[in-house]
């Protein structure tokens, strides 16, 4: 049996799209898109050293599959060039090795070498029961819905930038089912960044902070609800 952990950056009204630069999905007019490139330091690098300093397959949605093919196999990986980065080369290499599996209705233009095609939530359970190494997510707003719905996802690693963008593809969209989550790590980068780690905790529970006797005014408040 595989994990499936999601890895979304966020800001602290949930909005995930494009953090990485301005063309990264500008779609529904979005103005923002960079928006997690100021905040970022060595928390952070740490954050995702842990996330993919081991053995992993990536899990996406197409779009985003779509960015890192149009990006990671193209980073510079020739030390002497003046634009090398080691960080950056490494992860290319490294997602170049690995399995990319897309969950898509087009999988024949997956042209990035180690790319599959899924074509449902089936898909992926049959993908998770299999023998492998941990299946990370990135971005994929759509697939992330998918995962959750089906109750799918094993660990939610967040990172919520200090930043309000009121508009946008959302971590947690409308139809996202109610369920407990149990926070397992957290820390807070020097720039304002929470990094937090979840795995699911069974169902929402509920409580009351109310009287254990209700006064008349609040009976009568009772009253108004719809």
């Amino acid at each position: 049996m595989r994990r499936i952990i999601i890895g979304a950056f966020i800001s602290l009204d949930g909005v995930m799209q494009a953090p990485g630069g301005p063309e990264e999905d500008p779609s529904g007019g979005f103005e923002y898109g960079g928006w997690g490139t100021q905040h970022w330091d060595d928390t952070l690098n740490a954050a995702m050293g842990e996330l993919f300093g081991r053995e992993f397959d990536l899990l996406l949605a197409r779009r985003t599959y779509d960015i890192f093919a149009a990006h990671w196999p193209f980073v510079q990986k020739d030390p002497a060039a003046a634009d090398y980065d080691e960080g950056a080369a490494q992860m290319g290499d490294s997602f170049d090795r690995i399995n990319k599996y897309v969950l898509t209705h087009r999988p024949d233009g997956l042209t990035w070498v180690n790319s599959h095609g899924l074509d449902g939530a089936d898909a992926i359970r049959e993908l998770k029961a299999g023998d492998g190494p941990d299946l990370i997510v990135q971005g994929s707003t759509e697939l992330i819905q998918v995962l959750l719905a089906e109750g799918l996802a094993d660990e939610l690693r967040v990172l919520v930038f200090p930043l309000l963008l009121g508009k946008g593809k959302r971590l947690f969209g409308d139809g996202v089912v109610p369920a407990g989550l149990k926070m397992i790590q957290s820390k807070v980068s020097d720039s304002g960044v929470v990094v937090a780690t979840y795995v699911p905790d069974g169902e929402v529970k509920t409580g009351s902070f109310a009287m254990e006797t209700p006064s008349e005014a609040e009976l009568e408040r009772r009253k108004t609800l719809a």
